[in-house]
């Protein structure tokens, strides 16, 4: 895997000016809404790109996608936060330090829950139904399980190598 890094300012036509097999949105902090700028530039990536986000990279794929966020009362923050994923009925000990959430009353009907927080029902991970898009709240590279989200970089690389093989590049 060769790694380009870009800037949160980046423009989708810069983005897709690398000809990227796949974007990873990272994680950063603060509120998401005002971030327009990446939004729409992830918008202007979606239709072309495999995509994976993570934190504030979950956040805003959510918002370009039509989804809304909220500020949570107090945030999750450690390294013990249990996370179930949907598909598997397996449970995660995740790492998270973020203050915002997506709301799950206005969720969009191409995005589909993949991931749920156990402690408080919040959304901790989405797909897209119809694109090669996915998300998760948490930090999969924090290890804090020590390895229970190390499987979602694989499903990411699968989901590559689908949408090459596939001639959609």
């Amino acid at each position: 895997v060769r790694v380009t890094i870009l800037p949160g300012t980046a423009s989708a036509k810069e983005v897709l000016s690398y000809e990227p097999d796949g974007v990873f949105l990272s994680n950063g902090p603060g509120d998401p809404e005002p971030l327009t700028g990446a939004i729409e530039t992830i918008r202007g990536i979606l239709p072309s790109q495999p995509v994976f986000g993570i934190c504030l990279g979950h956040q805003l794929l959510s918002l370009a996608c039509g989804a809304r966020t909220f500020k949570m009362k107090f945030g999750h923050r450690g390294a013990n936060q249990p996370v179930i994923d949907l598909d598997t009925s397996k449970v995660e000990i995740t790492s998270q330090n973020h203050g915002f959430a997506v709301d799950s009353a206005e969720l969009p009907s191409d995005l589909e829950v993949t991931h749920q927080n156990l402690n408080d029902d919040t959304i901790e991970g989405l797909r897209h139904r119809s694109l090669p898009v996915f998300s998760v709240q948490y930090h999969p590279e924090a290890s804090a399980g020590p390895h229970d989200s190390e499987y979602l970089f694989g499903r990411f690389f699968d989901l590559i190598q689908e949408h090459t093989a596939a001639g959609s590049r």
